[in-house]
């Protein structure tokens, strides 16, 4: 079936169901065989059910001692209280049912009842409520056990059903036949259920007991968990898994809902409910997650090592295995907190599923080695291959010539027009199967002529005519007006213009429409003919006009009927010749990529075709024909508009809204004219079958050809033999069938001949699919399951040659047994793609070779796009067209097979018949297959899930392929094509824009994609033993580097302790101002100077000995929001001997969250008191506060706002440099709360650093625009000012939400040469005034003094955020170089800072697959898998900085990726405690290299990166050294054997879709979870899973394992601007993200 709208469409091609369908549909013929018990016909329902056991009895495992039918008699009979909602009119399909033997039909189920032996656990997605439309109560029933019946089930009021030998797992002969429909009861009924009482003794219970909510949320936990063994079905485990994805609270309310039919028992206690005792053996505890147990797979994916299971059986596997995960209750996340979730048990779930081996062998892997080479796949030695002998040429018999032939088909016209006009040539229907109108031979001929004289005489004007001989014009003409269209058509014939037939477009975007405008334009049209009804139904602009549609060229519209027209004067006549090789018209045809092509045929082709049809057809003159195809184009426009005026023969036109209204019409009016002929597609003789109730009247004897337009479809063959079976008692004869095979470009390529009576009706071919798959022809016993069954379409045409070439490279000639592309050469193709030189070279210009090269023809040979072989007695098969295949690891599929398969998996209860897409993708270096299906409107979530799974298990099981995505749509939604098929490139396109919405989404990337690099085995590193030259290592310099030395002494540099330095400047410079504080509105809150300073700390000092009683040493937390009050409350503290620690204040909003933390701090570092202000002191005492946190346990808080004019009687001098001068808690991107203690030494060498490298003296300023509470922020804040004497202006961060131009009006106002922000400052300045530059600008902002602009930070620097700041603010006068970045971790707050002097920040690009293998390889800018990386500002003075190697500590070369270690006079002197895990590497400050220079003491980052020594030169002269930080070791995550950086992932997955805000990676469990905040509708959440998924494989070859799809602001964010991915995954196994969806990829 050739008709390019639609070609892949399923059996109906280019239809939806008819309107009716509702009813009707439920009993199609395409459905699984239902059988009921009839009073009256010929086999008993007895006998039809042994037979038929005895036929697929093969596929079933037999329970011993069991007859095989017996399994269908215990099934309830279906009556119509027992019928379901799908089938209002049960019986009407009934008889044809009953002896359909679909082979492809049964092959499928076989094949699913094959797979229940070795079930697949799914985790199904879970929904936010919103998304799921479907509340009715069917969606809490259980699944329906038949095709026919959603209640045979409960047919004796409970649900437990099934007997012992039906749950055994067989299922005897018949049972998964008999309720093919779905999955079978058995699975339903044997639920296992982890008991909660027990780990040891695993119980199964019968499922009706959980399901009735015993003990709710744990059983479902439980059986959650436990869903992973082998026999327990995928679907049945989802249906339970819906109930408890959502709150808490909803689960009560679904229980209700369900219809219970026994009392509940609580699940401990249900021992054995319904199965056999001896069965409970078959579970084993819950799987460890860290040692997989699993008898069929010694190594996963990951590689991950797994422990054979025991071989004792299931107990003594628990009882090993029970302590670390007894059950989900207590799963524990990676930092072994512990939580209760649903989510980890899903997820082990998931990863249980995908311990299944892969099924290639592991050549196929390519080797991702660094240079990384793709390895062409080796062929295996064992796959079929062609053995046959190269086939010869087929020739067609002779064309013979028949006297009486007309010369043209105008002459032909102009005959019959003119011997007998009186002879109907075309009668029309109207929607209700009366004849509309009947047009004559006379009729047409006068009408045509008057056509042709109007185009060329009263279009423009008499010197200028706007169409002349030879021009292309459109014609648009809808489906119901066959009259208009002819008579246009051959008025273009007689005037010698070229027809060009296109659909008519309905709305300016519709599908394809677009093309069919290229194609236009390419042919230059300017006139569109078109029929007045349609003119009137076109869309128009409000003043009357049809607009021009989208990618149309502009055409004048006109109507070609005989009341617009003017008569032709007496004496002109068109011109008659005989046929040459002008063009007659040209058939579009829309291509995979969705590119229209137009063929153009010739005249002689044209008439050839004609004759050869006439030949093969034997037509005579004055037959009657009936058409159900399109006329406009391929088999309806060659047989009842050309071929039929050649014959003078009568066509019956039945429109496609008639079809739709009563599918029968075609066979009612067959009889009703005695018709000798009918074209129909498969898809009109299903609708007739599923339409057809006994009609007494119909007579089908008067048929002598029953032309199959799509019959070289493999799927085709069903609906011909259920056809056949039912009608012939009607008077259909077999031989009647004449399936044909055609295509655009070689139009008919062949056609079964009728066959005289009592001949043998031609065979089957049954092949395998496997051997098709491989291009290889076996052929089949009918007991395999992966059959292809095919019929023959006839023999190839007369005066045609026919050859089988090569699908790839040279057209070589076949074998016998091979599959290729047809080439026909004949007269009768087409010539060429209109204006398309090259493409028509290769496709109608093709010149076969044999063996050895030499052309079998010296005439051209036309590719015909189909696929297949010439069988034994020269028949032709058609296995699949060109445009179907879809090339997945090199073996070839067939989009049409595919959607065969998915139809037979119960087709018409969810998904319409026509409306399945199949089509290929590609990622990651090969094709993968997409199945997007349009679900009923009135399908639960269930259900759907249900039928995917086995869809999935169906194409699985008979192509041996796997589905890389399923998606279900809701009802019309895909896009249609004018004839209502699905517009296969369109629905492509909008999948891989993300725009297709789908309502369900199953990706299986884990099944299907096979060739990823192999695992990567690490190298040992080079040990000490290797020699090491002055500073090399192994051929590579030492990667080492250090700042300026810290120099000469200063005046204030003498003082050991910034409280004395603050001492000495309130007498030196009393008055000069240290502090500015800005409000949001940019006025200056409150200042301070330095005399101010001291006074104020000293007061507070007293306060802290009177009121506090504190002693040298104690700990004091500091809660006070961004200001100056924090800064006096530090000073005091160090006044007054204390250790200060500053905390940030809970957040009034937000107390239930924020506050726990700030208790959590003060209680980790022993704080004896808090200082405050009057407003934090409420909030502490608040009731929102009593909620949060025992209120009663705080140390006495102090508040500082109305101080007592005392100073102490003595100021605090420490004794020791050494000694304590301040805490610094922080929270780590890993969440992990960290306080380091600085000595009074390394705050005052910090200071002296900073100050080194920014050049600060008193006259200087700085703004700041920091969070004071920890790190670099803290110290610019409250320290550097008092150490150098510069001026800081201080711009609290949260005032930006309030005023976002408030950091850079303040910078231009007060002229700051350096100032200092954070990512997310800068983020709040790009995003909130990138529309505002110009009103900046008018105001009078001014950023061209700014030489540094520096972000403090202690990650990766964020490129992509500081170029577009900079490109921003550029038109304000912002240095492109000002921009820089800071680096700072726990163990030294501040390793680089781009200071003053030193060159610019440079930025290299290195290769990330490199990356991954932890080295460095520099790349172009631009070249594939390239990464950006910028300097993280210069090494600060004082600083040493070595790479080395996190594992065995041993010094790294330059091009290698190793862990910073630094070195420095203001490294912090250690961890104070760290929460949570006490003993952490006491080594992080104190590591020594493992050779090399062993006695220098360095303190570990963290963090990996890499030295680079550039071209560029530093203050002293040397070359500069410039470090690279990549990422926490702490985040990265080691996948497959390499280094992944969260980021990275991240930023592929952002760039996917505009509607991706934020997106977060982490792992669990060697699997990859990839959340994404979606900004838009709740619909696009599905979109994104694929898109995500493909991102992830192409750039990073990593499957991603879950897809969470949240709202914006779920992913956590410190105050750095830094994501807390460790947070956000304890948040998501605690299941408390409130996901919209997440998706489990298979």
């Amino acid at each position: 079936m050739k008709r390019a709208a639609g070609r892949q469409g399923g059996g109906s091609s280019d239809a939806a169901a008819p309107a009716d369908q509702g009813q009707l549909g439920s009993s199609s013929s395409c459905r699984s065989i239902e059988i009921q018990h009839d009073e009256e016909g010929d086999i008993t329902q007895k006998g039809y059910e042994k037979k038929r056991s005895k036929l697929i009895g093969a596929y079933f495992p037999q329970t011993p001692g069991m007859d095989p039918s017996m399994g269908q008699e215990r099934r309830t009979p279906v009556t119509p209280s027992s019928s379901s909602r799908y089938n209002r009119r049960r019986s009407s399909g009934s008889r044809d049912e009953r002896y359909r033997s679909d082979v492809h039909t049964e092959a499928v189920q076989a094949a699913l009842a094959k797979h229940k032996e070795r079930k697949m656990a799914v985790p199904m997605p879970s929904k936010r409520r919103s998304l799921v439309v479907q509340t009715s109560m069917d969606a809490y029933t259980p699944p329906d056990t038949s095709s026919g019946s959603e209640g045979e089930g409960q047919g004796n009021g409970d649900e437990d059903v099934g007997d012992g030998e039906e749950e055994d797992g067989g299922g005897g002969g018949g049972t998964s036949s008999s309720r093919e429909g779905s999955i079978s009861m058995e699975h339903w009924i044997s639920r296992a259920v982890h008991s909660s009482t027990t780990t040891t003794s695993s119980t199964a219970s019968s499922s009706s007991s959980t399901r009735s909510g015993g003990s709710g949320a744990a059983a479902g936990r439980l059986a959650d968990v436990l869903a992973q063994h082998v026999h327990i079905s995928a679907q049945q485990h989802l249906r339970h898994h819906r109930h408890h994805h959502r709150h808490k609270t909803g689960l009560l309310s679904h229980l209700s809902l369900r219809k219970r039919r026994r009392k509940a028992e609580p699940a401990g206690l249900v021992q054995n409910g319904n199965s056999e005792p001896q069965r409970s053996e078959n579970h084993s505890a819950p799987p460890d997650v860290t040692g997989y147990t699993n008898n069929t797979a010694n190594t996963t994916a990951d590689g991950i090592q797994v422990e054979r299971a025991p071989p004792g059986g299931g107990g003594s596997a628990a009882q090993r295995q029970t302590p670390k995960y007894g059950n989900a209750e207590l799963m524990e996340t990676g930092d072994g907190v512990p939580v209760s979730s649903r989510v980890s048990a899903k997820i082990q779930q998931l990863v249980n599923t995908l311990k299944r081996p892969k099924r290639p062998p592991l050549r196929e892997f390519f080797v991702d080695d660094f240079e990384e080479l793709l390895e062409v796949q080796q062929p295996d030695p064992n796959l079929p291959k062609a053995e046959g002998a190269q086939m010869a040429a087929m020739r067609g018999e002779q064309l013979g010539v028949v006297t009486n032939w007309p010369p043209s088909l105008e002459a032909a016209l102009q005959r019959w027009g003119t011997i007998s006009p009186k002879a109907p040539c075309l009668t029309t229907m109207d929607t209700n199967g009366k004849p509309l109108y009947v047009l004559t031979y006379g009729k047409l001929w006068s009408r045509s002529v008057k056509v042709a004289y109007n185009l060329l005489h009263k279009l423009g004007t008499k010197q200028e005519p706007l169409v002349r001989p030879g021009d292309r014009v459109a014609l648009v003409f809808p489906n119901n007006d066959p009259g208009a269209f002819m008579t246009a058509f051959y008025g273009c014939l007689l005037a010698e213009v070229v027809p060009v037939p296109i659909e008519v477009p309905l709305t300016r975007k519709d599908a394809g429409s677009q093309q069919i405008g290229f194609l236009l334009g390419s042919c230059g049209v300017t006139v569109a003919l078109t029929s007045d009804a349609c003119h009137k139904g076109l869309p128009k602009t409000p003043t009357g006009e049809i607009p021009q549609f989208k990618g149309w060229p502009k055409v004048l519209w006109f109507v070609p009927e005989s009341k617009h027209l003017s008569k032709p004067p007496r004496d002109w006549f068109p011109q008659i010749k005989d046929a040459n090789q002008d063009t007659a018209y040209i058939e579009y045809k829309t291509c995979k990529d969705g590119g229209v092509l137009g063929v153009t045929v010739t005249r002689t082709a044209m008439l050839t075709h004609c004759q050869a049809l006439t030949q093969s057809c034997s037509y005579t003159e004055a037959e009657t024909i009936v058409n159900v195809l399109d006329f406009k184009k391929d088999v309806g426009l060659w047989h009842a508009v050309l071929t039929s005026v050649m014959n003078m023969m009568h066509v019956i036109s039945i429109p496609y809204a008639l079809m739709k209204v009563n599918p029968l019409s075609w066979i009612q009016k067959v009889c009703q004219f005695k018709a000798k002929v009918a074209y129909v597609k498969s898809r009109d003789m299903h609708w007739a079958l599923v339409a057809h109730r006994d009609q007494r009247d119909v007579n089908l004897s008067s048929l002598r050809m029953l032309v199959v337009a799509d019959g070289s479809n493999p799927w085709s063959i069903s609906s011909c033999d259920a056809f056949l079976n039912v009608f012939q008692t009607k008077g259909l004869r077999p031989e009647v069938v004449c399936p044909c095979a055609s295509s655009p470009e070689a139009l008919t390529v062949a056609i079964r001949r009728p066959l005289e009576e009592g001949a043998t009706p031609p065979s089957r071919g049954v092949l395998s699919m496997p051997g098709l798959s491989h291009g290889v022809i076996r052929v089949d016993s009918e007991e395999k399951l992966s059959v292809l069954t095919l019929q023959d379409v006839g023999s190839v045409m007369p005066g045609a040659l026919m050859c089988v070439v090569k699908v790839e490279g040279v057209p070589q000639l076949c074998k016998t047994d091979e599959i290729g592309e047809m080439c026909v050469c004949t007269v009768a193709t087409g010539t060429s793609y209109y204006g398309l030189a090259g493409m028509t070279k290769n496709t109608f210009e093709v010149f076969p070779v044999s063996n050895n090269g030499t052309p079998i023809s010296e005439f051209p040979f036309t590719r015909t796009g189909l696929l297949g072989f010439i069988g034994p007695a020269g028949l032709i098969f058609v296995a699949g067209k060109m445009d179907g295949l879809m090339v997945v690891g090199g073996r070839r599929h067939n989009a049409d097979d595919i959607v065969a398969t998915a139809l037979a998996v119960e087709p018409m209860k969810f998904v319409y018949r026509g409306r399945i897409a199949v089509f290929s993708i590609t990622v990651l270096h090969d094709e993968r297959i997409v199945v997007v299906a349009e679900q009923r409107p009135d399908s639960t979530e269930e259900d759907s899930f249900q039928w995917m799974s086995r869809v999935l298990q169906a194409i699985d099981s008979i192509h041996q392929v796997g589905v890389y995505c399923l998606a279900l749509v809701s009802s019309n939604t895909l896009p249609k094509t004018p004839l209502g098929g699905i517009h296969l490139s369109e629905a492509k396109q909008l999948f891989l824009e993300g725009a297709l919405h789908p309502c369900n989404v199953l990706m299986c990337p884990h099944t299907c994609v096979t060739n990823l690099p192999k695992p990567r085995q690490k190298q040992p590193e080079i040990g000490p033993a290797s020699v090491m030259v002055g500073n090399l290592v192994s051929g590579k310099r030492i990667a080492q580097a250090s700042g300026r030395d810290l120099g000469q002494i200063e005046d204030n540099d003498q003082f050991l302790f910034l409280s004395e330095v603050l001492q000495w400047r309130a007498q030196t410079t009393p008055d000069h101002i240290l502090y500015t504080l800005l409000n949001s509105r940019g006025a200056i809150a409150s200042s301070l100077t330095c005399v101010q300073l001291h006074k104020r700390a000293e007061k507070i000092a007293a306060v802290l000995s009177e009121r506090g009683h504190l002693q040298d040493g104690d700990h004091v937390a500091l809660v006070y929001p961004p200001g100056i009050d924090l800064i006096a409350a530090f000073y005091g503290c160090l006044y007054a001997g204390c250790v200060p620690i500053t905390v940030r204040p809970p957040h009034p909003q937000n107390i239930a969250t924020t506050l726990p933390t700030v208790k959590m701090i003060v209680e980790v570092s022993r704080s004896v008191c808090v200082m405050t202000t009057q407003l934090i002191c409420k909030l502490l005492r608040s009731k929102e506060a009593l909620a949060a946190v025992d209120i009663r346990t705080w140390p006495p808080v102090i508040d500082t706002d109305d101080l007592p004019k005392k100073k102490p009687p003595l100021l605090y001098k420490p004794s020791n440099p050494d000694t304590l001068a301040y805490l610094d808690f922080s929270v780590s991107t890993t969440g992990m709360l960290a306080g380091v203690k600085m000595s009074h030494t390394a705050t005052s060498a910090f200071c002296r650093s900073i100050k080194l490298q920014c050049e600060l003296y008193p006259s200087r300023e700085v703004a700041i625009c920091l969070d004071p509470y920890c790190g670099l922020g803290f110290v610019l804040w409250c320290l550097c000012s008092v150490y150098s004497g510069h001026q800081s202006i201080l711009i609290p961060p949260s005032e930006l939400e309030v005023n976002p131009a408030l950091w850079l009006s303040a910078v231009s106002q007060y002229k700051v040469r350096d100032t200092f922000c954070s990512y997310s400052v800068m983020e709040l300045c790009t995003k909130g005034l990138g529309l505002q530059t110009d009103s900046l600008k008018s105001r009078g902002v001014d950023l061209s003094r700014v030489r540094t602009c520096v972000v403090v930070a202690e990650e990766r620097p964020r490129i992509a955020l500081t170029q577009s700041f900079s490109k921003l603010f550029k038109d304000l006068g912002l240095h492109p170089r000002a921009v820089s970045t800071s680096f700072g971790c726990r163990v030294n707050l501040a390793i680089c800072l781009q200071g003053t002097s030193g060159p610019d920040p440079t930025t290299v690009f290195v290769d990330m697959r490199a990356l991954r293998h932890d080295r460095v390889r520099l790349v172009e800018r631009g070249s594939p898998h390239s990464l950006p990386l910028m300097e993280s500002g210069k090494i600060l003075p004082g600083v040493r900085i070595i790479i080395a190697n996190p594992e065995t500590k041993g010094p790294m070369g330059e091009s290698h990726l190793g862990e910073i270690w630094v070195h420095s006079g203001h490294n912090a002197s250690g961890y104070f405690t760290v929460y949570g895990d006490e003993v952490l590497q006491s080594d992080h400050f104190s590591s020594r290299l493992s050779f090399g220079d062993t006695q220098t003491v360095w303190a570990r980052t963290g963090y990996l990166g890499f030295l680079r020594r550039t071209e560029l030169t530093d203050a002293s002269g040397e070359r500069h050294d410039a470090l690279y930080v990549v990422g926490a070791l702490e985040e990265a995550m080691e996948l497959r054997g390499m280094r992944y950086h969260p980021i990275d992932i991240e930023t592929s997955v952002i760039r996917t879709h505009k509607s991706i805000t934020e997106c977060a990676v982490f792992t669990w469990t060697n699997l990859l979870v990839v959340v994404v905040e979606l900004d838009g509708s709740e619909h696009e959440a599905l979109d994104l899973v694929p898109l995500v998924t493909n991102v992830v494989l192409e750039e990073h070859y990593l499957i991603v394992g879950v897809v969470v799809v949240v709202d914006i602001g779920v992913i956590p964010i410190n105050s750095r601007g830094e994501k807390q991915r460790m947070h956000l995954r304890d948040g998501f196994l605690a299941d408390q993200l409130d996901p919209i969806y997440v998706a489990y990829n298979m």
